[in-house]
């Protein structure tokens, strides 16, 4: 049995991006840990926060219950504030995560590896997905990480481009929410990675209702869960079923397999 390190920006990010990858390695025996950026101080407010409760500990325990329901093994939060979405003052704040030195940011994830003789770890794509500013500095941080601690196996999380656009034409066009896969995202590139760049498929179907049980556990982000909720059972297995990587070193061409194959 292995280890799975998994680095996110935001607490919900876990669920929505590798979180049926996390409920598989744990099913299969394999210590899953999770380790979280931001303390996402700048998401949703909702308006049932108790007085004296902050917005950073609702997240903190939706983060604790959705690493439940997924089987992860250890939390760890690096306590970097959020940076906002690109060209908010946030971005220039000396605590945010943007403004960390690199080499600061990534020895304190590679203790993380370090500590848990990691065998692999997963970040974003180059962009981050869709350009938060946050989710690159995860790539950058994540990748200056693993070379610190030495960790073999480095899978870069995203989404794939072109399966969302072959989705998207199959719905009718009612249906169809005001999304452009292929228009600009938050950095004004195009959102995920198109699919001959990508290396890896992983089928996570087994682990659906895991997934989307540990998307509403945030359910303080209403925004964000709203949307993948909302869908039926049907479309969101399709849509969220498999989980896109990008493996360092590896040659593109997409092949269905494991995190550990």
């Amino acid at each position: 049995m292995g280890t799975l390190v998994c680095f996110h920006a935001h607490p919900d990010d876990e669920a929505i991006a590798t979180g049926g990858s996390m409920a598989r390695a744990a099913a299969e025996g394999h210590r899953v840990v999770l380790v979280v950026a931001t303390n996402g101080d700048h998401g949703e407010v909702p308006d049932d926060l108790a007085p004296g409760e902050m917005l950073v500990d609702r997240r903190r325990r939706e983060t604790d219950a959705s690493a439940s329901v997924l089987g992860i093994h250890r939390v760890a939060w690096l306590d970097y504030a959020d940076s906002g979405m690109t060209g908010w003052e946030q971005n220039g704040h000396p605590s945010s995560f943007l403004q960390a030195p690199l080499d600061e940011a990534a020895e304190r994830l590679a203790e993380i590896l370090r500590e848990e003789q990691a065998d692999v770890l997963t970040v974003y794509d180059w962009h981050g997905g869709y350009g938060h500013p946050d989710h690159i500095k995860v790539h950058h941080v994540g990748h200056r990480a693993a070379e610190l601690a030495g960790t073999p196996r480095v899978f870069e999380s995203t989404m794939n481009r072109d399966a969302i656009v072959r989705m998207m034409n199959l719905m009718p066009s009612e249906q169809q929410e005001d999304f452009d896969p292929e228009g600009p995202s938050d950095d004004g590139n195009p959102f995920g990675t198109p699919e001959a760049e990508l290396t890896l498929e992983v089928d996570v179907r087994p682990w659906i209702a895991a997934k989307r049980a540990s998307i509403a556990c945030h359910a303080s982000q209403v925004s964000d869960s709203s949307f993948f909720l909302a869908m039926d059972d049907e479309v969101f297995a399709i849509a969220f079923g498999t989980e896109w990587y990008i493996e360092k070193g590896v040659p593109a061409g997409l092949r269905p397999g494991w995190l550990f194959g």
